[in-house]
């Protein structure tokens, strides 16, 4: 363990990214906070800091526990963070209401065959 590690690198042992550049990039377009700041994907990181990480629907608020420059099993990266009982109630109320939108419109009994295919592209190619 480091005493002083990147962010971009912390998020990717963490195993929140698959690759450094993907964190970086998240970074850098805004999607990641660092106690209530934007960050740079090179600040360095320390335990009790706490990071807001925005993927697509989901927002995850972590606290730092541990720092490592090593991206190893998914066991130890759980180690490396804990998220807050909050941030956990509300991906879960959001999973769930994600869910419920899924039975609310339920996907077709087939796929459009050629002919169906057709209709759809000649329906919305003339308005109607």
């Amino acid at each position: 363990m480091s005493d002083k590690v990147r962010l971009d690198k912390w998020l990717w042992a963490a195993r929140f990214y698959k690759t450094r550049a993907l964190a970086s990039d998240a970074i850098n377009a805004g999607h990641v906070d660092v106690d209530g700041a934007r960050a740079k994907p090179a600040r360095p990181m320390k335990p009790d800091d706490e990071i807001t990480i925005r993927k697509g629907t989901q927002v995850f608020v972590v606290r730092v526990r541990a720092l490592s420059e090593r991206r190893g099993p998914a066991s130890e990266a759980q180690l490396l963070y804990e998220e807050t009982a909050e941030s956990r109630r509300r991906r879960e109320e959001a999973a769930e209401q994600h869910r419920l939108g899924a039975l609310l419109a339920p996907a077709p009994e087939r796929r459009p065959d050629k002919r169906d295919r057709r209709r759809l592209m000649r329906f919305t190619r003339d308005g109607g």
